[in-house]
């Protein structure tokens, strides 16, 4: 089973890592935007593209925590 979940928890925390770098780029580009231009109306899209990432770090996050979890549980039990 743990061959399983090691590959598994490693794969989250890539998909964590990733989300979070998209999550903080497109923070960065709709900053930007918002400074050259004085309107936050071109920033729609990069702040779609924040809340995405954010819940998909969110998402990932959890799954990662409930893999370790099983992990803890199946080492104490064996």
């Amino acid at each position: 089973m743990n061959y399983i979940l090691i590959p598994a928890l490693i794969i989250l925390l890539i998909l964590v890592l990733v989300s979070l770098v998209r999550g903080i780029v497109a923070f960065m580009k709709s900053t930007k935007i918002d400074l050259e231009t004085g309107e936050s109306q071109d920033a729609t899209d990069m702040q779609l593209m924040q809340n995405k990432m954010m819940f998909a770090r969110i998402k990932y996050q959890a799954l990662a925590i409930v893999v370790v979890a099983i992990l803890l549980g199946l080492t104490r039990g064996g």
